[in-house]
């Protein structure tokens, strides 16, 4: 297409030295404004300004494409294993989240396809789970979907999916002087420990700022208590007695999450209680339930290797 530019012939109109008779001038005339009509202007004096205008938007989203998720090529297929083995079965709190980062991955992997019907698919599980075509657990679905589009070249639907987040913000805002809603850094949170396991002190840290501001949502406690466990498990210089103390509090909360049933044993055993009993009666329960690597099979486990 020819960029129109006003007080210049456009090339192609072939204009005579001499100014010719009327008719003559009057054709080059309607020539002219023939082209002119043809330009779409909207599209050639703005199109830097627009595009920019849009990636900036994108850029302040919070979402997968925004977090630095980085990992090298060949550990992407590991972490989509892993996913898969977190388990994808109905009533799973975390269901639309493993959708979220499943499309990530297969966006990263090359597969915008299936990344965009992953991401449709977290979009109709937060709805399903939550009984409600809106709320603030699907800011970061959003992000996504906008990134998405706009990644395979549909501006019209990017910029849709952008007022949405924009109309969610507006309508569940993050609390006073803090920059994200909990939802969205409860998912950050779950995102970063699976994602990397460099990134688990900044999940920890998420998922307790995540309880400060929202502090009812169980398996945000339940998923802090695992990672602050497994920290502490590592650092010789805190007391032992904490991370006791730590499980029971929320063995007491969440009394079918199996993982920490595991873990509270796993802690007891080390302080040298005898748990044999408890150990057999928890690997029963374990086991009828979906293999999943939150089921509780892997300090399980460990458990029976170390003190059975």
């Amino acid at each position: 297409m020819q960029r129109f530019v006003p007080g210049r012939f456009t090339p192609g109109v072939q204009v005579s030295k001499s100014v010719g008779s009327v008719g003559e001038r009057a054709g080059w005339r309607a020539q002219l404004v023939q082209e002119r009509e043809s330009v779409n202007f909207s599209h050639v004096l703005y199109p830097i300004s627009s595009a920019q205008s849009l990636e900036k938007k994108l850029e302040a989203l919070h979402c997968h494409f925004t977090w630095d998720l980085n990992p090298g090529g060949p550990r992407l297929p590991c972490l989509w294993n892993i996913l898969q083995d977190i388990g994808t079965e109905e009533g799973n709190f975390w269901l639309g989240h493993i959708y979220n980062l499943q499309g990530f991955i297969q966006y990263k992997l090359g597969s915008t396809e299936e990344a965009l019907k992953l991401f449709n698919q977290a979009t109709e599980t937060f709805k399903q789970m939550k009984n409600t075509d809106e709320g603030p657990w699907l800011m970061v679905n959003f992000g996504n979907l906008a990134w998405m589009h706009h990644l395979i070249d549909e501006e019209e639907k990017s910029q849709d999916y952008l007022s949405k987040v924009d109309a969610l913000m507006r309508k569940y805002p993050a609390p006073p002087e803090e920059e994200l809603h909990p939802e969205v850094c409860a998912e950050k949170a779950w995102t970063l420990m699976n994602f990397d396991k460099e990134k688990k002190l900044q999940a920890a840290e998420l998922f307790k700022k995540a309880i400060q501001m929202q502090p009812n949502t169980l398996e945000w406690q339940s998923i802090s208590a695992i990672l602050s466990a497994e920290a502490l498990k590592d650092d010789l210089k805190k007391p032992y007695a904490e991370r006791l103390e730590m499980l029971r509090s929320a063995r007491e909360r969440d009394p079918n999450n199996l993982y920490i049933a595991a873990l509270y044993l796993e802690a007891r055993a080390a302080n040298g209680e005898h748990i044999q009993t408890e150990a057999r009666m928890l690997a029963k329960k374990v086991l009828e339930r979906p293999a999943s690597s939150y089921s509780g099979i892997s300090p399980l486990l460990r458990l029976y290797r170390k003190y059975i």
